[in-house]
């Protein structure tokens, strides 16, 4: 995959009259405090209309990222008056709930223009930050969902032989079958080949992590440079081990609802859950009482909640305090 690199940034090109535009635009890249994140979803949730224009605003955003040229600058116009206005008093308690909205990023196949053999192949990089998801469909018709904190690299075109993309962190893959042109998908540890199937990979850098389950068609795990390696039928998984590879059935069909905005734990490990829950609020745990890390969790969750509301319905099964470091972004659990 060679070719210019172009790194996306977000930008907002239409204004909200109920809405500060500097606001959302925080919102979006992920940089807002929690109170801010409390003001939009509340705002958000009081009127299905919010909601709406909302995501219509955020599907035309998303469209102008796709052009050559993108739109830079906000309309500037007077403002009349802003949500925050109509807002009641939040209380302290309630603020410290990260309730963070989940977006969904919708480019259609469409926003691809036609090509031809001398326009040149530009990466593009899509970056989504902690505690939002993304969606996208490749020029080929692939669709991809992306959790927090990944980071999808791929071509404006596929050239070649080969369908080439790169992830790092985790994501659901939709691909478009075709015998004659292999899709690929580089991770730090492995590539992952199919030529049209359903599958979920995860592969953080830098963490030691690395599963592929299998939902639909094959896929094949090889080692980088090497040209057969080892399949998977339907219903399995293969992740790492003591440093080897391990196929086993998929223990839990539900994690995969993270697609939906939904945490999923099934007799997990209280430490896996914490990984989590760092990975999708974008904050720190720090574990203070030893005997918790022998506690496994069941339970599903909407992301939407916040991590408190996970935490307090944890506790009624499980004894432990936690206490929140609003300036260290870290919850301590005792």
């Amino acid at each position: 995959m060679e070719g210019n690199e172009k790194t996306i940034s977000f930008q907002v090109n239409r204004t909200l009259e109920e809405m500060d535009k500097e606001l959302l635009l925080k919102y979006i890249e992920g940089d807002c405090t929690d109170q801010e994140k409390v003001d939009i979803t509340n705002w958000l949730d009081s009127d299905h209309d919010n909601m709406r224009e909302y995501l219509a605003l955020r599907k035309l955003y998303d469209i102008t990222i796709w052009q050559t040229a993108l739109i830079t600058q906000f309309e500037r116009k007077p403002k009349e008056k802003t949500f925050f206005r109509s807002l009641k008093p939040v209380y302290i308690e309630v603020i410290k709930i990260a309730a963070i909205l989940v977006v969904a990023i919708v480019v259609s196949r469409y926003l691809f223009p036609g090509h031809t053999a001398e326009d040149p192949v530009v990466m593009q990089t899509l970056n989504v930050p902690a505690g939002q998801r993304a969606e996208i469909t490749l020029e080929d018709g692939t669709k991809i969902w992306l959790n927090a904190k990944t980071i999808l690299t791929f071509p404006n075109r596929f050239t070649g032989g080969t369908r080439e993309v790169r992830l790092d962190g985790e994501g659901f893959f939709d691909v478009t079958s075709s015998k004659s042109k292999p899709f690929i998908v580089k991770t730090e540890k492995y590539d992952i080949k199919v030529w049209g199937t359903k599958f979920n990979l995860m592969s953080y850098s830098g963490h030691g992590i690395f599963e592929t389950s299998l939902l639909e068609g094959s896929v094949e795990v090889l080692e980088p440079g090497s040209y057969k390696g080892i399949l998977i039928r339907p219903d399995e998984r293969i992740f790492l081990e003591d440093n080897h590879l391990v196929v086993a059935p998929i223990a839990h069909v539900s994690h995969f609802l993270w697609k939906e905005g939904i945490i999923s734990f099934d007799n997990e490990s209280f430490p896996d859950l914490v990984k989590r829950l760092e990975l999708c609020f974008d904050l720190k745990f720090e574990v203070k009482n030893d005997k918790i890390l022998s506690y496994r969790c069941t339970g599903k969750f909407r992301t939407k909640d916040g991590v408190e509301h996970i935490l307090k319905v944890l506790q009624l099964s499980n004894k432990f305090r936690y206490t929140i470091n609003d300036n260290l972004n870290t919850i301590i659990i005792e």
